[in-house]
């Protein structure tokens, strides 16, 4: 079997930092700052979406990004921590299956903040913003991942927490699992998946029976 996992929202929250950074971004370009709710609900979508969502004008995007992630990469390690049983979810999954990241957050700043939970190690691949052209709901972060594990999309799920994560594996044809931790209620879960779990440590024992029911 094969375990993708979204980051924000399934394995750890970086809303602090995430909300801070698109703060700063505002100041530092003069612009009227949006409501923190605004924000979040955006959350999980690449970080020029956000902007043009926000009322950013295409012309002043990427300055945006530019600065956020200048910001970012400066607070992310503390301002972000994992949920409550995210390592023992990567450390239960590990033992079997193998595992990846897909996030629509940088490739490189996720690493980091892998890197300093000391959870890097579990995972095969880490596909960030960077390393695709369409991201979530896309399915090419998802295939992209299958492709660098060669593993068969027969055997592979994804725990996420919005409807990008959840749409880009019925659009890979994987399966997926939907986790209460993030950014979108059942309700709208439920319109992509049939399986929602309270959180990613349920979601692997989930995927962990049914391993042990196929032997």
């Amino acid at each position: 079997m094969t375990i993708l996992f979204d980051l924000d929202g399934t394995l750890i929250d970086s809303t602090e930092a995430i909300l801070e950074s698109f703060h700063n971004s505002f100041d530092v370009h003069n612009y009227t700052h949006a409501e923190d709710e605004a924000i979040k609900v955006l959350i999980g979508h690449p970080l020029d979406v956000m902007y043009r969502e926000l009322g950013v004008s295409e012309s002043e995007v990427w300055d945006f990004v530019a600065t956020y992630k200048e910001h970012y990469r400066v607070i992310s390690t503390q301002k972000t921590v994992l949920l409550e049983g995210a390592r023992e979810a990567v450390e239960t999954a590990s033992r079997f299956a193998r595992l990846g990241i897909v996030t629509t957050k940088t490739g490189k700043y996720s690493r980091v903040l892998m890197e300093h939970f000391e959870l890097m190690e579990y995972f095969e691949v880490l596909i960030g913003r960077e390393d695709v052209e369409h991201p979530k709901p896309h399915a090419e972060p998802i295939n992209k991942a299958v492709e660098q594990m060669q593993v068969s999309k027969s055997t592979c799920w994804i725990i996420g927490d919005t409807r990008l994560d959840l749409g880009s594996a019925k659009n890979a044809g994987i399966g997926s699992i939907g986790v209460l931790t993030g950014y979108d209620n059942a309700e709208q879960l439920k319109t992509l998946t049939d399986i929602i779990d309270t959180d990613a440590l349920n979601a692997v024992r989930r995927l962990k029976n049914m391993v042990e029911k196929s032997r």
